[in-house]
Order: C-alpha cells, then sequence, then structure tokens
C-alpha cells in the first residue's frame, strides 16, 4: 500500500501527454523547410517510382497564360488541381501532374509593343523574327515568376519539366493538328463578319469576348420605296429602319422583313401649329418639309415610333396600307444618299429575313453584309456580297463617301458625319445619344469591338467529315458521354455548342504559330499532301514555329510542287487552338492516354479551353479529350464584387501566405463550395485560421497522447470496450462519407465530415470522456491500451486525410509520429479502414446516449456558471427518464464515466435531471469523486493500483 501522507503530491505519477509538436504552427518557417527538402528528395519524381505499376488517374493541367504574377483565383485554381491529384494518389493512383502555360497570343505581344514603345521602338521598326524572340523571352520570364509561385503553394509536380505551348516540340504537335484538320477537308477560308478588335487589329474567338454597358446613339432612318410589285401602294412611301450602329449604314446594302410580320403603312401630316425642330423630315435635300409623308413600319411599333416623329411636328392621319411582310417581297429602296452617284445609287432590295423580330425598333432593319453575321448571310443568299470598307484599325477607305479616312468609333455622334448627311439627306427621322445596352468588348484591351467582314480560316462545325457526322455533331454526343461537376455544366456547353457559328482560326498577327497551309494561286484550294505536312512539322520540331518563315518554301514543298504555284499563308493560329491542342502533347504523347480523367478550370472556360479542347479532339479522334470536366466560381471580394485593381480590393495570395501561411490558403480552398463565385476577405481568413487551430491541435493532442505507444500496447477490435467499438464504427462511416466525397469532387464536403468528426465526435466527446483513463489508468489497463490504440488509429486516418489539404501540416505531424525515416506522407495511401468495423446498432445506441448525456450537461451548467462546481466531476446526477429502454440503456454503461460526474442513477418517470454536489471523497489524483477514495492516501482505488505499479516499476 502505498504510504502518502494527506498532502502527497501525485501529478508527476499521472500520464500526461507529451510531444514536440508546437502548438502555434509557425508555418513561414515549416513550409519553407519543407518545401527545400521535397525539392532536395526530387518527391515528386520517388512519388511517381513509389506509384510504378498502379493504375493512372490523369488530371490534365489547363494551362495559365504566362503573364503576370498569379492573383487568388489562380492559386485557388491550382490548389482545387492539387486537391484532385493528391486525393486520388492517397487512394493508391499513380496520378501524375504535368504542369503547363499558354504562351502564344496576343496578350505577350501586346506587352512586349507596349515595352517597345516605351523604349522608342514603334512595332515595324523590330525585325519579325526579332520580334518573336521578344515574345519568346517575356513568356519565359513569367513562366519562372509563376513557377516559383505555385511550388511555394505546396504542389508536387513535374516543375522542371512543364509544357509550354511555346516548345519546339509543343508548336510542332499544333501545326500537326491543324493540317489533320486540312487533310479531312474540314478547313476553309471565307469572308465573313468576325468580331475584330479594331485597337488589336485582329479577329478574336468568342472565348476572348466579354460584354459590357455602353450608351449608344441610336437612329430612325427613312428608306424611299421605289418598287413594290405586291403593293404598288408603298412606291412612294418610306421604310423606316432604326439602328444603334449608325457608323454601319455607309455601307448599307439591303432591308430586311419579317415575312410573317404585319406592316402598315401611314400618312402623317406636318402640323402648322408646332414649329418643326431643326432637324427637318424633308426626303428632298433641296426642298421644303413635305407635308405628308407616309411611313412604312411594323404594325406592333407603330405607338413608339409616333412619339418620337410627334417631337418633330408630325401627327398620324390615316392608315393607306396593311399587310404581311410577305407583300414586300422584289420591293426596293433607295439609300438615304443615292444622290451621291456610284455605289449609293445602287438599289437596296427588300428582302425575308427570319431573324428579324418586333421586340426593338420598326420591325425593318438594314442591312451591312460588312458588320453583321445576319446581315451577311442574307445578302450572301441573294448574291450581295460584302464590300470590305472598313480596314483592319477600323477606319474607312480613304475615299469612301461621307466617311472617308474617318474611324468607326467617331462617327456616330448627332453632330458627327453620318447623322448630319442624313439629316441634309432629310432621311433622319429621329435621333438620340441616350440607348443603353450591352455591347462586346475585348477581354484584353477592354475596347468596343466591331464585326467586320475579312478573310479568315475557319473549322466548318457542319460539313459532313466522311461518316454522316459532323464537328458539331461530334461535340454535343462527346458532351453526353463525358461527366459535368457540377452536373449544370452540360447543359452550358451544349446550349453553346448548339449555337456556335464555325471556328475562326486565323489571327492576324505575329506571335504564335503559323497556319501552315500553301494556297494554290487561281483556285484558292490549299494543298493536302502528308508529306509536305510532315516536312513541315520536322522542320518546326527543329527550329520552332519560326522555321515557317525562315526556311525556303520549296524545303517544304520538295519536288512535288514549285513554291511558285502557291501562296504560303502568313496568319497565325487561334491561341484556343494551342490550349485546345495540349492534349496532344500531353495526355497522348506523354502519359499513354487516349483521355484525361478529368479536365478543371473556371465556368468560364465551357466557352474557352473546354470547348476549344473538346472541337479539336473531336475533330481529330472523334471524341472528346477528357472523361470529365469539373467547373468552379470566381473568387470576389467579400462583398461580392469582382477583385480589381481600380477597386482597391484585390488580394495578394503571396501576402496570405506570408502572414499565415499556405496551409491556410489551401483549407480555405477545401472547405469552400469552389462550385459557385466565392467570396474572400477578413472574416473568411479568420473562420478558416479558426478551423485549422482547431485541427492542428487536435494533431497534437493524437501525438501527445500517443507518446511511447508502440505495436505491443495495441489491442485488438474485438477486444475492445463498447466506446471504442464505436469510435472505430463511426472512423468507418466517415472513410466511405470521405472516398465518396471525392469521387464526386466535393472537397467542402470532405474536409465538412471531417472537421464534424474530428470537434463533435473527438474534442467534444470521446476525448473528453477518455482523457481521464489516457492520464490516470495503470499503463496496462485494458480501456487505456483500447484507448491509445485507437487513438493511432486515428491519427494515420486523419493524417492521411488531411495530407492532400494540409500538405505542410500533415507531413509535419507524420514526421513527430513516425520519424523522419518512415519517409513522407504523401508517400502512402489512405489507412485501409476495415469495414467490419462499421456497427450500425453500435452508433445508433451511443448517438442515443450521447442525446442523454447532452441533456445531463445542459442540467449541470448552471451551476457552473453561478460557480457552485469548478467541475463536472463534483456532481451526482438523478436522471428521470419516460422511456423504460432509456432508462436500461444508460445502466447498460458506465454513465457517470461518459458524462463525467460522480455518479449516475436512472429511473423510470416524468423526465427531468437533479444534480446536486457529490458527497463523496475526492481522489487526489483523479480529482474524481468516488465512493471508495481512502483518507489515508486520498486515492482511490483504481489510482492506488496505478501509483503503485508505477513505484514498482
Amino acid at each position: 500500500m502505498t504510504d502518502a501522507s494527506p498532502a502527497a503530491d501525485y501529478r508527476h505519477t499521472v500520464f500526461l501527454p507529451e510531444t514536440g509538436f508546437p502548438m502555434k504552427a509557425g508555418l513561414a518557417v515549416t513550409e519553407p523547410r519543407l518545401l527545400e527538402r521535397w525539392a532536395a528528395d526530387d518527391a515528386h519524381a520517388r512519388l511517381r517510382e513509389i506509384r510504378t505499376g498502379a493504375a493512372r488517374w490523369i488530371l490534365h493541367d489547363g494551362p495559365p497564360y504566362a503573364n503576370g504574377d498569379m492573383h487568388l483565383g489562380h492559386a485557388m485554381n491550382h490548389i482545387l488541381k492539387d486537391l484532385v491529384v493528391r486525393t486520388r494518389t492517397m487512394m493508391g493512383f499513380d496520378s501524375p501532374y504535368i504542369p503547363g502555360w499558354d504562351c502564344h497570343g496576343l496578350p505577350i505581344e501586346w506587352r512586349v509593343e507596349e515595352l517597345n514603345r516605351a523604349k522608342g521602338v514603334q512595332k515595324g521598326e523590330v525585325d519579325f523574327i526579332a520580334f518573336r524572340q521578344q515574345c519568346r523571352d517575356y513568356a519565359a520570364h513569367w513562366v519562372d515568376v509563376q513557377r516559383a509561385q505555385l511550388k511555394r503553394l505546396g504542389i508536387w509536380g513535374d516543375w522542371d519539366n512543364p509544357y509550354l505551348t511555346m516548345n519546339f516540340s509543343s508548336e510542332a504537335v499544333i501545326a500537326s493538328e491543324l493540317m489533320k484538320f486540312a487533310e479531312t477537308g474540314q478547313v476553309y477560308r471565307g469572308a465573313k463578319p468576325v468580331m475584330w478588335s479594331p485597337v488589336e487589329q485582329t479577329a478574336l474567338a468568342e472565348a476572348e469576348v466579354e460584354y459590357d454597358d455602353i450608351t449608344s446613339t441610336q437612329v430612325d432612318v427613312a428608306f424611299e420605296i421605289v418598287e413594290a410589285p405586291n403593293a404598288p401602294e408603298l412606291v412612294g412611301a418610306f421604310a423606316v429602319i432604326w439602328t444603334t450602329t449608325p457608323w454601319t449604314l455607309p455601307v448599307n446594302r439591303a432591308l430586311a422583313y419579317g415575312a410573317e410580320i404585319e406592316y402598315v403603312a401611314r400618312r402623317y401630316t406636318l402640323s402648322t401649329l408646332i414649329p418643326t425642330q431643326p432637324r427637318s423630315l424633308t426626303h428632298r435635300p433641296s426642298a421644303q418639309p413635305d407635308p405628308n409623308i407616309v411611313y412604312v413600319l411594323a404594325s406592333d411599333r407603330v405607338a413608339e415610333f409616333d412619339e418620337k416623329i410627334e417631337l418633330a411636328g408630325y401627327f398620324f392621319d390615316q392608315e393607306v396600307w396593311r399587310g404581311h411582310g410577305r407583300n414586300l417581297e422584289n420591293a426596293v429602296a433607295l439609300h438615304p444618299w443615292n444622290h451621291l452617284g456610284g455605289f449609293f445609287a445602287e438599289p437596296r432590295r427588300l428582302l425575308a429575313g427570319d431573324f428579324v423580330t418586333t421586340d426593338a425598333g420598326t420591325g425593318l432593319v438594314h442591312m451591312a453584309p460588312d458588320h453583321g453575321e445576319d446581315d451577311f448571310y442574307l445578302c450572301k443568299a441573294h448574291g450581295i456580297d460584302p464590300k470590305f470598307v472598313v480596314g483592319p484599325d477600323g477606319t474607312y477607305q480613304a475615299d469612301w463617301p461621307v466617311v472617308g479616312g474617318m474611324h468607326v468609333y467617331k462617327v456616330n455622334a448627332l453632330d458627327g458625319p453620318v447623322c448630319s448627311a442624313l439629316r441634309e439627306a432629310g432621311a433622319l427621322l429621329a435621333a438620340s445619344e441616350d440607348y443603353k445596352h450591352s455591347y462586346p468588348h475585348s477581354w484584353r484591351s477592354k475596347a468596343k469591338l466591331i464585326y467586320r467582314c475579312t478573310p479568315q480560316w475557319f473549322v466548318a462545325m457542319d460539313r459532313d467529315l466522311g461518316d454522316s457526322s459532323t464537328l458539331r455533331g461530334r461535340a454535343l454526343k462527346a458532351i453526353s458521354d463525358t461527366s459535368w461537376y457540377p452536373s449544370q455544366g452540360e447543359n452550358r456547353i451544349r446550349a453553346m455548342v448548339e449555337g456556335r457559328p464555325d471556328w475562326v482560326l486565323s489571327r492576324q498577327r505575329a506571335w504564335g504559330v503559323p497556319i501552315t497551309l500553301f494556297v494554290k494561286k487561281g483556285t484558292g484550294d490549299y494543298l493536302r499532301d502528308p508529306e509536305v505536312n510532315a516536312r513541315i512539322k520536322a522542320a518546326i520540331e527543329a527550329d520552332g514555329a519560326d522555321a515557317w518563315w525562315t526556311r525556303d518554301p520549296q524545303e517544304f514543298l520538295g519536288n512535288a510542287y514549285a513554291a511558285d504555284d502557291y501562296d504560303q499563308v502568313t496568319d497565325i493560329l487561334d491561341v484556343w487552338f494551342d490550349s485546345g491542342s495540349t492534349h496532344a502533347f500531353v495526355t497522348e504523347a506523354r502519359l499513354g492516354a487516349e483521355q484525361a480523367d478529368l479536365y478543371l478550370e473556371g465556368s468560364d472556360q465551357h466557352r474557352g479551353w473546354f470547348q476549344s479542347s473538346l472541337l479539336e479532339s473531336c475533330g481529330t479522334r472523334g471524341r472528346a479529350p477528357y472523361k470529365g470536366v469539373l467547373t468552379h466560381g470566381m473568387t470576389l471580394d467579400d462583398k461580392g464584387r469582382k477583385m480589381s485593381k481600380s477597386l482597391g480590393n484585390v488580394v495578394d495570395p503571396q501576402t496570405i501566405i506570408r502572414e499565415s501561411g499556405v496551409d491556410v490558403l489551401r483549407l480555405w480552398v477545401a472547405s469552400t463550395d469552389t462550385s459557385e463565385d466565392q467570396r474572400f476577405g477578413k472574416l473568411a481568413m479568420q473562420t478558416t485560421v479558426d478551423a485549422y487551430r482547431k485541427l492542428r491541435n487536435t494533431l497534437r493532442y493524437l501525438l501527445g497522447a500517443l507518446h511511447g505507444f508502440s505495436a505491443d500496447e495495441a489491442v485488438p477490435a474485438a477486444d475492445m470496450p463498447e466506446l471504442e467499438r464505436y469510435v472505430l464504427s463511426r472512423l468507418a462511416a466517415l472513410d466511405a462519407e470521405v472516398r465518396a466525397a471525392v469521387h464526386v469532387h466535393g472537397y467542402n464536403r470532405m474536409m465538412a465530415a471531417i472537421t464534424s468528426f474530428v470537434n463533435l465526435d473527438l474534442s467534444a466527446f470521446y476525448f473528453d470522456v477518455r482523457k481521464d483513463s489516457l492520464y490516470c489508468d495503470a499503463p496496462g489497463s485494458l480501456t487505456r491500451r483500447a484507448y491509445r490504440t485507437v487513438l493511432a488509429t486515428l491519427f494515420d486516418a486523419l493524417v492521411g486525410w488531411l495530407a492532400p489539404v494540409l500538405v505542410f501540416t500533415a507531413e509535419e505531424a507524420f514526421e513527430y509520429r513516425h520519424g523522419a525515416e518512415a519517409g513522407s506522407v504523401h508517400f502512402g495511401t489512405w489507412l485501409e479502414i476495415p469495414t467490419d468495423w462499421r456497427d450500425e446498432a453500435l452508433e445508433a445506441k451511443f448517438e442515443r446516449l450521447r442525446e442523454l448525456r447532452s441533456v445531463v450537461t445542459q442540467a449541470i451548467e448552471p451551476m457552473r456558471r453561478e460557480k457552485q462546481v469548478g467541475s463536472s466531476n463534483e456532481v451526482r446526477v438523478l436522471l428521470q427518464l419516460p422511456e423504460a429502454a432509456d432508462v436500461a440503456l444508460v445502466n447498460s454503461v458506465n454513465f457517470a464515466e461518459l458524462c463525467i460526474v460522480s455518479s449516475v442513477e436512472a429511473v423510470t418517470g416524468a423526465e427531468q435531471v437533479r444534480v446536486t454536489i457529490s458527497d463523496d471523497a475526492r481522489c487526489a489524483r483523479c480529482w474524481r469523486y468516488l465512493p471508495d477514495v481512502m483518507p489515508e492516501t486520498q486515492l482511490c482505488g483504481r489510482c492506488t493500483e496505478a501509483v503503485d505499479g508505477k513505484a514498482a516499476a
């Protein structure tokens, strides 16, 4: 028996947790240390060796643009990709990550031109090939900068060998993919309106266009009808059109009507009581205002038109004709400037267009095939061609009447040349500068765009590919065959592909992969010869895309063709074709797979990379390059605004890393519903810091509680107390929940489940209940041994699940638990948890016990607040329950231990909880109030055995 006085100190006999794992993370020091170690160990390559022979799971990295520092959205995107790769790796797959960059295109070219201008060097003063080298150097610089920033995020990858679209081998494959389209006849050269940037002087793809609100000039203009075979009453009347792009009127070629729309011809009379506005309404330049004029427009639009024309003193007199648009067939009108002769004197035919509506305007539309897609196709169907009047910089050709040499942006004002010339011709019925609407802009320069008809190279969406399929049809089928996360992404990209026009391939710039085609002079047909194409590819592999300009064309053509008979195309490829081809030189060439398991980018890439990759692969392989597509929303500030420098709300990820560490940023990404736009601010950051601290403290507690634990101490699950078996059952359930969430890329669901388990099941319950056993039981106690066995299992499970998220913290904790010689936590796999641990009946039992425990805890809380007791150990409980089953349940376990109270008595009766202060003595070692505390030692029986055992040892 232990000899001790009433004042004996037993603290040295208590088994307190012990660990060097710091409570304060110190991530700013720990993370760089681990990065250096991983780099020295070539961890990514080592992991590939370890996974040799395992099933492959491929995420193909969508290339960020090599232009500027990474922002928070980039960080979120790449952390999410790393979560995908790491979770699959921890599930036993071989999941290599090959980072890549998009290096060609206008943004880089534009920036290099700016840098040259700052040095006083204009664009034309730099040799073409030298300029391309400047662009290559600029891209290479930003690849290095961004690579360092991404590596700092804890992302493992083949950083020393990324894929770059400007690598010679990549450029060769891109050109080869273009030539595959050409060999199968999918490429054609045509002239039709495309989205054109006068500032950047190039065509733009749909993915390069964004929309913003502007205020435009709107005008109503009269065209005199001079022929109307089906409605002779209309001869001498004036067809009224409405447009918000007056700058297109100088190239008007026709008018359009809706065949089934009802039109009216209405006579208007000039009032003698109301003076006319300064703008005359006469239709004869030298005449006085005509007192009686007939206007033709849709019957649905007369009310709005009357309001406009009354401002000039004209009032409705009588209707002179009414009929459907089909009566306008073969009608002819005159351009308001017909008196200028030449082009303007040509008759303007009225054509039926199924795109004409009465939602706005007058129900009659002026047609400028140079500057509108509907205009172009309708006019083309009737043999009316574009005039190509507007140049690449947005200026009209110098000799064009009224607007010659002027820029299209600068002719629209009410006092500008177009409105002035219309007013002088007496054809301007109404005009204002207050029409607000959405308008396309370049997402790079932010400048307004125009539709401009130019010769371009296209991929046909609806051409028969020889097997009764079309590119559009193949793409739509591939969309159905792909898994979309979230599922609504499928509808979004389907609608885009269903309605998209032919793919514009060509750009009139310098920095990119050329359209490597030779066009036969005289016929316009391009050469389709596999041997020529092979020589072109080989030359680019050797010298890069510059070879297209630096080598003699005859070298490519060989002996079969004469260079003098062909024109060499000098346009470059749409940069989206570059990125759309990356699957060919990454997924296929480097990884040996037909398809990637996943593409992952922001939701804006439904019209960008997801779509260009889909079309490129469907056009050359008949299928998508991916099995699944995961999209995420945009990162906004805490007020829901887009981050921008002008608003001063941009969050620099480097700042977050310096202040809080990468793992906190990674935890924010993993805990966020990334399928929607995410708000980020101080509150989100603080919430994440708190969540990180709880997870870290849990790992710290486990490490401390497992100090000195060895396999000899372990207890088989079947021999454990019910509480331990309950926790193992919950662990098995959580394992299934985590894996199910990862399967559908629900990483926030995974983290929510883990966090809930850690906070509620472990910290607030299991750890709380068993700390007494951990501290005070003898080392050989079955309960203590079982508890520590479960803790070891919990640690291995948790550190594995957290490793893809808290890459540095998990590595640090793993090293403290297993030693540096055990390697990296990231080399391992998730703990295989036996499914037979799951016991739903046992879980149901303990869930009910926890509910009853909560009732007891709430009853004790007032005594705590009023300082009647300092600890729940001081309390005895009488628990009265109406259900006999609950009474039996409580009495079947040591419920006092679960509630951490002195004693519990459960009886049947109306539900109530009576709590009183225990009259038992307090054990000087475990501080519990128990009936077996011996006065001479102040120890309970359990503590007496523990102290004696320790003394004997």
